[in-house]
C-alpha cells in the first residue's frame, strides 16, 4: 500500500528555468514542469507571446511533492530565499510581467499558508515583499524545450551565470532538504 500523499504547488519568481533547477534538487518534489498562469490573453500562449507581456501570464514551475517528506511551507520557506520578493516584475537582468513574484494557491489551506510564510520572512528584507498571493487559474504547460533546462543546459552562458549560483545559495541555506546523491 501506498501512503504517498502528493500535493501541487505552483509559483513563479523570475525566469522559470531557475525555480525549475532549484526545485528539482529538493528532497520530496517529484516533478517540476514550467509554464504559463496568470494571464488574460485567450488560448494556450507561447513563450514568445509571454515574453512580449501582452498576455499578462508569468513564468512559473508547478511543483508535485511529497508532503510527508515535504511541507508547502518548506516549499514557499526555499521560493522565498531563492529569488528577490521584493522587486516588481524583475528578477536581476530579467525583467517585464512574466518575471514577477507571485504564488498560485491551489485551495484555501495554501492561500493561508502563504500570506503566514510571506509574514514570517518580511522581517529579513529590508525592502517590502511584494510577491502576489492569487488563485490559480489555468496552467499551461511550457514548450517541451524548456522542461529539464537546466539539466540539458548546464554550460549555457545563463545557466552558469545565473542558476547555478542560486543553486549554490540552496545547498548553502537549505542542505537538509536537498536530495541525497546516490553513489
Amino acid at each position: 500500500m501506498n501512503n504517498k500523499k502528493l500535493e501541487i504547488a505552483t509559483m513563479g519568481g523570475g525566469c522559470f528555468w531557475c525555480t525549475e533547477a532549484i526545485f528539482q534538487e529538493v528532497n520530496g518534489v517529484q516533478k517540476v514542469i514550467s509554464g504559463y498562469t496568470g494571464g488574460n490573453a485567450p488560448g494556450k500562449p507561447t513563450y514568445r507571446e509571454v515574453c512580449s507581456g501582452l498576455t499578462g501570464h508569468a513564468e512559473v514551475v508547478q511543483i508535485t511533492f511529497d508532503n510527508k517528506i515535504i511541507t508547502y511551507e518548506d516549499i514557499l520557506l526555499i521560493f522565498m530565499t531563492s529569488h528577490d520578493p521584493t522587486t516588481i516584475n524583475r528578477q536581476g537582468a530579467d525583467t517585464g510581467t512574466q518575471y514577477r513574484s507571485v504564488i498560485y494557491y491551489h485551495d484555501k489551506t495554501q492561500k493561508e499558508i502563504a500570506g503566514l510564510v510571506l509574514k514570517e520572512v518580511a522581517p529579513y528584507y529590508e525592502q517590502a515583499i511584494v510577491t502576489e498571493i492569487s488563485p490559480l487559474g489555468t496552467f499551461y504547460e511550457a514548450e517541451e524545450y524548456h522542461q529539464d533546462y537546466y539539466r540539458n543546459n548546464p554550460t549555457q552562458g545563463y545557466c552558469s551565470a545565473v542558476i547555478s549560483p542560486k543553486l549554490s545559495k540552496l545547498r548553502k541555506m537549505h542542505a537538509d532538504k536537498i536530495k541525497k546523491v546516490k553513489v
